[in-house]
C-alpha cells in the first residue's frame, strides 16, 4: 500500500472493502436505532444477519419529504442523535426547491468528509504543485468550504475565491490572471459564465495557465462539459456528493462514471417501481446508507432520487479500481411542461450547448395571448449567421415546439446570473 493510499484510507483490495462495509453497515443501523424517528421501525432486524440482502431489505427507505414533514425542533430532537457539544458545524441541504434542512456535523463527520474530498482531488490529478482557483460558493452550503479546506490540507495551493455571490466575476478573472492557477474548481454553469465574461473582456481563458478543471454540485451533460472545456482549454472532471452524506466519488480518466467511495457510503441500485435490486449495469434508483458521516444524522437507505447504473471490477484507475463505477443517466433532471409537452432541462441544455454558435442561453416560459410561450434568450458567437433559424428548427425537431428567439449582447446573461448560488437557465414564469 502506498503512503498516499494509506493517508486516504483506501481499502487495499475488495476483501478489505467488504469487511469494512459489513462492520459499518451494522454500526449504521445501530446508530439509527438510537434515533426516536426510527422507534419501532428497526426493532425487527437481526443485526447478526444485517448484511444479507433479505434482512437489509427490511429497512424502510427514507426520503426527503419524510424529513421535510417535520418541523425543525422535531427534526433535531427525533432524527438527530448527537449531543450539542459534539456538533462543530451545520450543512445546508442541497437542491433549489422545498424547505432546506440544516444537518449537524461532528468532528468525526468532518474528518471523513474531508477524506472524501481529498480522494476526489487526488483522483482528478491535483497535488502540491497545483494552484487551484476555487469558485464553489462559500458559506453554509458545504461544498465550497469543504473543497477548499481539503485542498489546502492536501497541499494544493487553494485560492478561496468562492462563487460570484461572494466575489464578483470580473474580480475572479483578475485573480486568474494574477495567480496563474493550474486548475479551476467550481460548478460548470459558473465556469461557462466566467468563460463568456472573459471573452467580452478580451481575455482568452483557453490560453491561460489552467490545465485541469474539477466540477461538482450540478448535472454535467456532455455538451456542457464540451463547452466548458473549450472555453478554458482544459479537460473537465466531475465529482459527486450530497449533503446528507459527503463527497461520494469522482471520475477517473475514463470519465465514464464516478468511482464511488463505497467504504464510506453503501450504495444500492433498485428498480424504481418494485424497489428490488437490479442487475449490475441496469439503470435503477440510487439508495445510499451513510457509513462514516452518520454520527449526527443516521441516514439509512436514503432515496437520492437519482437514476444510475453501477458496475464493479472496472479497471484503469489504479488504487481506485477497488471502488464501483456509478454513472448517472440524468433521467432525474428537472422538466417543465409546455403546451402539454415535457421539456427536460438536461435535454434542452444538451441541444443548446451542442450548437457551436451559442455562447450562452437562458429560457423563460410565459403565458401570453392565451397560450404558453417558450422564450429562448441567446448570446451568439461573432460568426453565427443564420444561427437563430437553426436553433428554432432544432427545438421544433426535438420538442415539437416553435420557440421565440431573442438575441442579446455578449455578457448580458452572465451579468444576470451574477450573485446566484446556482444559475437558473430555465424559469417558469406562468405563476
Amino acid at each position: 500500500m502506498t503512503d498516499q493510499q494509506a493517508d486516504l484510507e483506501i481499502p487495499a483490495d475488495r476483501d478489505a472493502l467488504f469487511s469494512q462495509q459489513a462492520d459499518r453497515r451494522r454500526r449504521a443501523v445501530e446508530r439509527a436505532r438510537s434515533a426516536p424517528f426510527y422507534a419501532g421501525k428497526l426493532d425487527h432486524l437481526n443485526l447478526d444477519r444485517i448484511t444479507e440482502e433479505a434482512e437489509w431489505a427490511k429497512i424502510p427507505i427514507l426520503d426527503k419529504e419524510q424529513l421535510r414533514a417535520m418541523d425543525a425542533r422535531t427534526f433535531y430532537e427525533d432524527f438527530c442523535i448527537s449531543g450539542r457539544r459534539e456538533i462543530v458545524e451545520y450543512w445546508r441541504s442541497g437542491g433549489s426547491t422545498g424547505k432546506p434542512l440544516f444537518y449537524p456535523r461532528t468532528a468525526e463527520d468532518i474528518r471523513f468528509g474531508q477524506l472524501g474530498f481529498k480522494r476526489a482531488l487526488h483522483l482528478a490529478g491535483f497535488g502540491p504543485d497545483d494552484i487551484a482557483h476555487m469558485s464553489m460558493p462559500l458559506g453554509i452550503h458545504p461544498a465550497g468550504h469543504m473543497m477548499a479546506r481539503s485542498g489546502s490540507d492536501a497541499g494544493v495551493g487553494m485560492v478561496w475565491a468562492g462563487g460570484g455571490n461572494t466575489l464578483p466575476s470580473a474580480t475572479q478573472l483578475d485573480l486568474v490572471s494574477l495567480f496563474q492557477p493550474t486548475a479551476w474548481i467550481g460548478m460548470a454553469s459558473y465556469g461557462i459564465q466566467l468563460g463568456n465574461l472573459a471573452k467580452t473582456e478580451g481575455l482568452d481563458l483557453a490560453a491561460s495557465s489552467v490545465e485541469r478543471i474539477l466540477c461538482s454540485a450540478e448535472p454535467l451533460s456532455a455538451s456542457k462539459r464540451q463547452k466548458l472545456s473549450e472555453l478554458w482549454g482544459a479537460p473537465v472532471r466531475d465529482c459527486y456528493g450530497m449533503t446528507e452524506a459527503m463527497m461520494l466519488g469522482c471520475e477517473d480518466a475514463s470519465m465514464d462514471g464516478f468511482r464511488f467511495w463505497s467504504d464510506f457510503c453503501y450504495p444500492e441500485v433498485l428498480d424504481p417501481d418494485t424497489l428490488e435490486p437490479v442487475a449490475e449495469g441496469t439503470p435503477g434508483l440510487l439508495i445510499i446508507t451513510a457509513l462514516v458521516t452518520n454520527n449526527a444524522t443516521p441516514f439509512v437507505r436514503w432515496n437520492t432520487g437519482d437514476i444510475v447504473t453501477l458496475r464493479t471490477g472496472v479497471t484503469g484507475a489504479g488504487v481506485y479500481d477497488v471502488f464501483p463505477l456509478v454513472k448517472h443517466t440524468h433521467r432525474t433532471a428537472g422538466f417543465v411542461k409546455v403546451r402539454g409537452i415535457n421539456i427536460g432541462f438536461t435535454d434542452l441544455e444538451d441541444l443548446m450547448f451542442a450548437n457551436t454558435a451559442v455562447s450562452d442561453f437562458r429560457v423563460e416560459i410565459v403565458w401570453q395571448n392565451d397560450r404558453d410561450e417558450l422564450d429562448v434568450y441567446v448570446e451568439l458567437a461573432d460568426d453565427a449567421a443564420g444561427a437563430t433559424d437553426q436553433i428554432s428548427a432544432d427545438i421544433r425537431r426535438v420538442f415539437g415546439l416553435i420557440p421565440r428567439i431573442h438575441v442579446g449582447a455578449r455578457g448580458e446573461i452572465a451579468q444576470r446570473f451574477e450573485g446566484a448560488f446556482k444559475p437558473v437557465r430555465v424559469e417558469d414564469l406562468r405563476g
